[in-house]
């Protein structure tokens, strides 16, 4: 079975105060963050991985630095959020489910075979780490089955169960409902915020896979860098 894996990588990255694009940023082991990326998925998934790049700002420079991957142009990189980079990448998807990561999120490859099964059973999910609730990172609540009910980082602190990690997939038949919320979600909302219309609206259930156990590092901030070269 083919395994369509997307990487978000068409946003400027302010926050890290780099020249180039934040997925270009060099590793402790002279990896980038986007090599780091391509050597998980391509170790977990092998010849099966058909994988999508989205890209925006400076996007010359990741096409160099990925040459073998395709590529979707999100135009309005400077505009939009990742949820219009999702929409762009799911759009231009074949038929069946969606693997799909930020551009900056170092993490242990581990994560991916963790992740299998619930792919191979096309359940869509969110992944979470339980060991940490940050203000300013998306947050989560589940229902009383267990699948995700609340998404944002407007979660009240007391509430959340712990942080998406920024590694998700939805699955062949949710993937429609997903897509139209995309389409309907402000330009400037992150994707969480379609994922939550898709739980109110359509009641898709989104299983959340807890991750805690392997480090998955999102990169926003110098100490984040800092953080993800002590586990890599």
């Amino acid at each position: 079975m083919t395994i369509q894996a997307v990487i978000l990588a068409a946003g400027m990255g302010t926050r890290l105060a780099r020249p180039n694009p934040k997925p270009l940023t060099e590793l402790s082991d002279g990896r980038s963050i986007m090599h780091q990326q391509l050597h998980n998925l391509q170790e977990a998934f092998g010849k099966k991985l058909r994988l999508n790049v989205v890209v925006g700002f400076k996007m010359e420079q990741i096409m160099e630095h990925v040459p073998n991957a395709s590529f979707i142009y999100n135009e309005n990189y400077d505009q939009t959020n990742t949820s219009k980079s999702l929409l762009k990448a799911l759009k231009n998807s074949p038929k069946g489910g969606v693997l799909w990561m930020n551009g900056d999120v170092v993490f242990d490859p581990e994560i991916l075979k963790t992740l299998r099964p619930m792919m191979k059973q096309d359940q869509s999910f969110v992944t979470v780490d339980v060991s940490s609730v940050s203000d300013e990172e998306v947050k989560y609540t589940v229902d009383d089955h267990g699948f995700v009910d609340l998404l944002s980082k407007k979660v009240p602190h007391d509430a959340a169960l712990g942080e998406a990690v920024g590694i998700n997939y939805v699955s062949k038949k949710d993937k429609k409902s997903l897509i139209k919320r995309l389409e309907e979600v402000d330009e400037q909302d992150y994707f969480e915020g379609a994922i939550e219309l898709t739980i109110k609206e359509d009641g898709i259930k989104w299983l959340p896979i807890d991750i805690s156990q392997f480090y998955a590092v999102e990169i926003d901030f110098p100490e984040d860098l800092v953080r993800a070269n002590a586990s890599i």
